[in-house]
């Protein structure tokens, strides 16, 4: 209703050289192609998976690597430790230990006998 043209429409209204339109074509199109490898990428669902794999096996190589280590460090001494003193306890309690032992064996021996007869 008696509202002006905006400074927008006056610009559309006016005459451009050919060179700028030109120059505007060439950015889109680098722009668009841009856009349209962003999205051709994101859409390459192998591709993503296969980097995802990749990542995976990167991360948990690594940490295996320093589980090992952890591991290596950790277990010569309490193995070493725990062997000594099963055999220190063993040699301390010969008695029990033998008679577990042959508890062992007859039970061990009832169970062979009762399967034989089956």
């Amino acid at each position: 209703m008696g509202q002006e043209p905006s400074t927008h429409d006056a610009a559309m209204t006016q005459e451009r050289e050919p060179q700028d339109i030109r120059k505007d074509i060439e950015d889109t199109r680098a722009e668009l192609g841009d856009t349209v490898a962003s999205l051709a990428e994101k859409a390459d669902v192998k591709a993503q998976a296969k980097h995802k794999v990749e990542e995976a096996k990167a991360s948990a190589s690594g940490k295996g690597e320093e589980w090992v280590e952890k591991a290596k460090d950790a277990a010569p001494e309490s193995a070493a430790s725990t062997a000594t003193l099963v055999s220190q306890k063993a040699r301390e309690n010969a008695a029990p230990l033998a008679a577990a032992g042959a508890a062992t064996g007859v039970f061990l021996l009832g169970l062979a006998i009762g399967r034989k007869r089956r």
